[in-house]
C-alpha cells in the first residue's frame, strides 16, 4: 500500500469495486528488473496487465513486450513501442494473426512443434523464432500445464525443420512456472538449454538467444527473495552451463512487473452462516470473486493479503466468496481465511498485490455484473 494510492483510496466516493496502480511502483520495478540483469533484454509480458498507462510508461523507460495475441500487438504498437521490441511469444497462433504480425512488422515468434513453424514459415518468411521446451515448475505457487513448451529431446528437430523453411532458428525458451520463489529453479532448465545449443551446433545451427522467461515473483502472503538474487542466480546458472560464451538473452516478468503496484478495493456484501452449529464456519461474501479478476484463487493457489477496517479485532475463520450466482465463484474454502469477527456489511476490504492478472481475468457482463475498474495513478 503506497501513500499515493492510500490517499486515492481515502478521497473515493464512487461505488463498486475498483483496481488502484501506482504507476511509480511499475517504474521501479523496471529499474530494479534492467539493474538485477543489466546484460538481459526486458520483455513486459502484457497479459499481465495492458493498461495503456503502463505500456506507454514501459515503452518510454525501454522495455520490449511479449505478446499473446495480435490485440496485444496492437496495444503495444500503440503505446509508441516499434515492432522490433515486441515477441509474438504464445505458441498456439492462428495463421492470419501471424500474417497480421509480420505485416506490422513483427519478426520474432515462439514455436514449440512442427506444424507452427510451417504456419510461420508460409505466413512471416524469414523471422527468428525460439523454440519453447517443457519445465516441471516445481517451486511455482502456480505452476504451468504442458499446453505449452515440448520436451528438450525434440527442440532440435523443431529448430531444425525451421532452418530448413528459410526461417532463423534463433534460440530456446522456457518457463519455470509463475510466482517462482525458488531462484535456483532457473539452472535445471539452463542445462537443457546448453544441450540443446550444443546439438543444434553439432548439426551446423549456431543458436543466439536464450528465452529465459518470467516467473519473478511479488509478495503475497509469504516472503519471496529480491529481484537482486535472482539476477545473481540465472547469471551463475548461464556461466555454469555456457561459460564463456553467453548468448543474448531476454526476460519476461509479468506478475513480477507490476503485481505488487495494484490494491483491489471490495465490499463485504454479505456475513452469514450456514446453520446454527457453532463449529460452523462463517462466510463472507464480496462484491468481486472468481469472475471479476481474483481468478488466481482457483485451487487457493494464489492467497492475497486481505486488509480490513476493523484489523486488530478479535479474528475468526471464514471461506470467502465472490457475488454471482455460480457455486464456481468461491475463492478461500479449503483454507479459511482468518478475518475480524466484527467485519460488517459494507465494510471496505483490499486485496494487496493485485496489479498482475486481475482485470485481464475480469468478466464484463457475468450476472450483469461490469468487470473490474482500474485506475492508473
Amino acid at each position: 500500500m503506497t501513500d499515493r494510492i492510500r490517499e486515492f483510496l481515502r478521497n473515493r466516493h464512487d461505488e463498486g469495486p475498483i483496481l488502484v496502480v501506482d504507476i511509480d511502483v511499475v517504474r521501479d520495478n523496471y529499474n530494479a528488473f534492467a539493474k538485477a540483469l543489466p546484460d538481459t533484454r526486458v520483455f513486459y509480458a502484457v497479459k499481465a496487465n495492458p493498461a495503456p498507462e503502463i505500456l506507454e510508461l514501459l515503452t518510454r523507460l525501454g522495455s520490449c513486450f511479449d505478446t499473446a495475441s495480435i490485440g496485444e500487438i496492437e496495444m503495444v504498437l500503440a503505446a509508441g513501442a516499434t515492432a522490433d521490441r515486441i515477441s509474438f511469444g504464445n505458441t498456439i497462433k492462428k495463421e492470419r494473426d501471424i500474417a497480421r504480425a509480420y505485416e506490422r512488422g513483427v519478426r520474432l515468434f515462439a514455436v514449440d512443434c512442427e506444424a507452427e513453424v510451417e504456419k510461420i514459415a508460409r505466413a512471416a518468411p524469414g523471422s527468428k523464432v525460439f523454440c519453447r521446451i517443457l519445465c516441471d515448475g516445481e517451486g511455482a505457487e502456480w505452476p504451468l500445464s504442458r499446453k505449452f513448451g515440448c520436451v528438450p529431446e525434440m527442440a532440435p528437430r523443431v529448430l531444425e525443420h525451421a532452418h530448413r523453411l528459410g526461417l532463423v532458428a534463433h534460440g530456446v525458451s522456457f518457463h519455470v512456472g509463475s510466482q517462482q520463489r525458488n531462484p535456483l529453479m532457473w539452472n535445471r532448465a539452463l542445462a537443457s538449454t546448453a544441450a540443446i545449443f550444443r546439438e543444434m551446433a553439432e548439426r551446423g545451427i549456431q543458436l543466439q538467444m536464450v528465452n529465459l522467461g518470467g516467473g519473478f515473483p511479488t509478495k503475497y502472503l509469504k516472503d519471496v527473495p529480491a529481484v537482486q538474487a535472482y539476477g545473481r542466480a540465472i547469471f551463475d546458472a548461464l556461466k555454469t552451463h555456457f561459460g564463456n560464451r553467453i548468448p543474448e538473452t531476454i526476460i519476461e516478468p509479468g506478475r513480477g512487473m507490476v503485481g505488487n503496484a495494484g490494491i483491489l478495493e471490495a465490499e463485504v456484501v454479505l456475513v452469514s452462516n450456514k446453520s446454527d452449529d457453532p463449529k460452523d464456519i462463517r462466510w463472507v461474501y464480496l462484491d468481486v470473486g472468481k469472475f471479476h479478476g481474483l481468478a488466481e484463487t482457483m485451487d487457493e493457489a494464489i492467497r492475497y493479503p486481505i486488509r480490513t477496517p476493523r484489523d486488530g479485532d478479535d479474528l475468526i475463520p471464514c471461506v470467502l466468496a465472490g457475488p454471482t450466482c455460480d457455486s464456481a465463484d468461491v475463492m478461500y474454502e479449503k483454507e479459511p481465511y482468518m478475518l475480524p469477527f466484527s467485519l460488517e456489511i459494507g465494510d471496505k476490504v483490499l486485496f494487496e498485490g493485485t496489479g498482475a492478472y486481475t482485470t485481464t481475468y475480469s468478466s464484463r457482463d457475468f450476472n450483469g455484473m461490469s468487470g473490474l475498474r482500474q485506475i492508473v495513478i
